[in-house]
């Protein structure tokens, strides 16, 4: 097996983890929605309905970058993704640089179908 696909596969099975724990951690803001006193209740549920969300949506959003690196597909989505990943400290920054350097290379672009439509000569 050839090192670049051995390591996208390791890639593709990293993401997928690391959305797991994504999922996990997004359930922790749920707490906020059932501590609160009368008064600031709604405040409290709405901010952690909230962040509930968009955890949720990261981690979604984590999994199909896994997906796309697994299906050799969306390679400037999972670049995309990776950058934005290396904002969560730490598994998130170094699943994001390792799939940034990998992405980058030319011989792990060359494994990506070309999305460009060439002109009819």
């Amino acid at each position: 097996m050839n090192q670049d696909t051995e390591h996208l596969r390791l890639l593709a099975i990293f993401h997928y983890v690391v959305a797991g724990l994504a999922a996990f951690f997004s359930l922790f803001p749920l707490i906020y929605t059932t501590i609160a006193p009368e008064f600031l209740g709604w405040i409290f549920v709405g901010i952690g309905s909230f962040l509930f969300l968009v955890g949720i949506a990261m981690a979604i959003c984590i999994l199909i970058a896994g997906r796309c690196l697994s299906r050799r597909k969306g390679d400037s989505f999972a670049l995309v993704m990776a950058c934005i990943e290396c904002l969560f400290v730490p598994f998130g920054t170094i699943l994001g640089a390792f799939t940034i350097v990998a992405l980058s290379r030319e011989s792990v672009r060359e494994l990506f179908p070309t999305a460009s439509m060439q002109p009819p000569s």
